[in-house]
């Protein structure tokens, strides 16, 4: 099993330094502090190290996200605002917008847009993987798990987080719905990749195949067409992998539903099935 996955660039960000003169006055306020920019700093690098897992990441992750929460949850346990949530300004990149960076003076901006780059590592995690030659079943796996968490992260974010923040997300931004479910769908069609490809080797029914294989190349088309409405500069790289993988499924769905009527001996129909995904190839003359 070796997958080609396609990937947008990791979000950057500008450094922060969590030094709050005047507010923090106490010994533990200030290691609080001190805590936040050394988890923050430590869980960036962990972005573009290679030897990183996800257990690794799942550590980095929660040490620097449950002393985030202390600006966001309130202290009371009510659900009234803290007062340290716009304390600190936050710059980020977006994946689709170059090096063009947004701000807001809002912790929940930083809490959706670091992980917004966790759940992007995991989908790189998961294409590193997939991408070697021999890919054993464990690792397989691995990449079906990365996967179905970086889905998990998108979904929560998109649904609890970003409804929160005080500004909304731009058109063309990471944030937005069109992205936010164009990043979905894709986990959630390349997951099923990893399924269609144990399926082959351990030679399972050719109509089970081809079933899987049509319903990801559906997966794939609604992820295109979730994106085109998006400027073409910001979206036409993307847009180009999912098509590819819409007729590359579809090429695939074809081939195995002519061994099935083959099988029952239903050669003209199989031949048309086989012709149908002959056309799906065209593409990638």
């Amino acid at each position: 099993m070796a997958h080609w996955f396609h990937r947008n660039p990791l979000k950057a960000t500008a450094p922060v330094s969590f030094n709050f003169y005047g507010v923090a006055g106490s010994p533990s306020a200030n290691k609080i502090c001190n805590d936040l920019r050394t988890n923050r700093a430590r869980l960036l690098e962990m972005f573009t190290d290679v030897t990183c897992n996800p257990e690794i990441m799942k550590n980095a992750t929660d040490a620097y996200f449950s002393l985030l929460q202390g600006f966001i949850t309130a202290l009371d346990g009510t659900t009234q605002e803290n007062k340290m949530r716009f304390i600190q300004n936050f710059k980020w990149t977006d994946t689709l917008q170059g090096n063009t960076p947004s701000a807001q003076q809002d912790a929940v901006f930083e809490l959706v847009s670091m992980a917004f780059n966790v759940a992007l590592w995991y989908t790189k995690f998961a294409s590193r993987l997939a991408g070697k030659e021999n890919v054993t079943e464990a690792e397989a796996k691995d990449v079906h798990r990365s996967l179905k968490v970086a889905a998990g992260i998108f979904k929560t974010l998109k649904e609890v987080h970003i409804p929160r923040l005080i500004t909304p997300a731009e058109k063309g931004r990471d944030l937005e719905p069109r992205a936010m479910d164009t990043y979905i769908i894709q986990c959630q069609a390349e997951a099923q990749e990893v399924t269609i490809a144990r399926a082959i080797e351990l030679k399972h029914n050719a109509t089970l195949i081809a079933a899987l294989a049509f319903e990801t190349a559906n997966f794939y088309q609604k992820a295109d067409h979730t994106l085109n409405t998006l400027e073409p500069e910001c979206s036409g790289k993307w847009r180009k992998y999912l098509e590819l993988k819409q007729h590359f499924y579809m090429a695939y769905a074809y081939c195995y539903n002519g061994q099935t009527l083959l099988a029952s001996d239903k050669c003209g129909e199989a031949i048309r099935s086989l012709q149908e995904a002959e056309k799906c190839t065209y593409i990638f003359d």
